[in-house]
């Protein structure tokens, strides 16, 4: 199976994407499909509350798999908007559409500066493809 890498986003090495909106100055954060391939079956999401506050390159929550628990980092720093409850209640539907429905929250970022140490897809493929 080929992996996708949306031109999109800005990806972080440890495998979350963001994908922003600058106008609103909001970032949508999840995970890349290399990060869910390689992990295996989801069977558990743990997610900040609405409200919350993230930090770049903090921990925001964990991904476990029949293989492994994961911390989840933000790439932002920046206040909870929204939380994907659907995918929390139903992690196994992330591999399903990673990219689109699969988004993990929406973050006010405070500073979308955050991003600039980020990869494009170009950069992120060949990090994990190794070429």
């Amino acid at each position: 199976m080929a992996l996708e890498f949306p031109d999109d986003l800005k990806y972080l090495d440890t495998h979350e994407y963001a994908r922003v909106d600058e106008e609103e100055e909001v970032v949508t954060v999840g995970i890349s499909a290399f990060a869910i391939d390689q992990l295996g079956d989801i069977v558990f999401l743990e997610l900040p509350e609405v409200g919350d506050t993230v930090e770049k390159g903090e921990t925001f929550g964990t991904i476990e798999s029949v293989k492994a628990v994961e911390d989840l980092k933000s790439p932002v720093t920046g206040d909870v908007l929204e939380r994907n409850d659907p995918i929390v209640e139903s992690p196994e539907q992330i591999v399903d559409d990673p990219y689109g429905d699969a988004w993990f929250l929406k973050v006010k970022a405070e500073n979308l500066e955050d991003l600039d140490d980020a990869m494009s897809a170009d950069e992120y493929r060949d990090q994990v493809e190794g070429t």
